[in-house]
């Protein structure tokens, strides 16, 4: 039963955590904070040198302050090369790196890094899903991968 917990902690923390970049504000509240696009930036934690930036809407008002507002399902991702890439170990063909709740019980944003060998480019998709009936909104952003760093992918 250690082990078990120990594994999923371990899980939890190697995926990425968001960096908050920036908002707009886009309707004004009168009470409680507006309605908001923000844009966070998450590094890939198994591929040094790779960025993703996220945008999404952000609900205000009452809810929105106390938490209990359920954000729009869409956002919008785009991946870059920020550094030198850097793979470590081999990487699953497809792999979440990043969820996280967007609203009280239901809904979740995810982020899946899945490898193109053929390629040797790494396609990001994010999407939200609902406990549900999930959600077809999604946005797909590629990194190619320099040839003379071949991309490991785990068989």
């Amino acid at each position: 039963m250690k082990h078990a917990t120990t594994l999923l902690l371990l899980a939890a923390t190697a995926l990425a955590r968001a960096e908050p970049i920036g908002s707009v504000d886009t309707a004004f509240k009168l009470i409680g904070p507006d309605h908001k696009i923000v844009v966070d930036a998450y590094d890939d934690p198994k591929v040094q040198g790779v960025a993703c930036y996220v945008s999404r809407a952000k609900t205000g008002g009452i809810k929105g302050a106390i938490g209990l507002a359920e954000d729009k399902a869409e956002a919008s991702i785009a991946c870059r090369q920020v550094g030198p890439v850097t793979i470590k170990q081999p990487l699953p063909p497809q792999e979440e790196v990043f969820n996280e709740r967007i609203s009280l019980v239901f809904k979740r944003l995810r982020i899946v890094r899945m490898v193109d060998a053929q390629r040797n480019t790494l396609v990001y998709l994010t999407y939200s899903d609902r406990l549900i009936d999930g959600s077809p909104q999604n946005s797909i952003t590629a990194v190619p991968v320099a040839r003379e760093t071949p991309i490991p992918v785990k068989k």
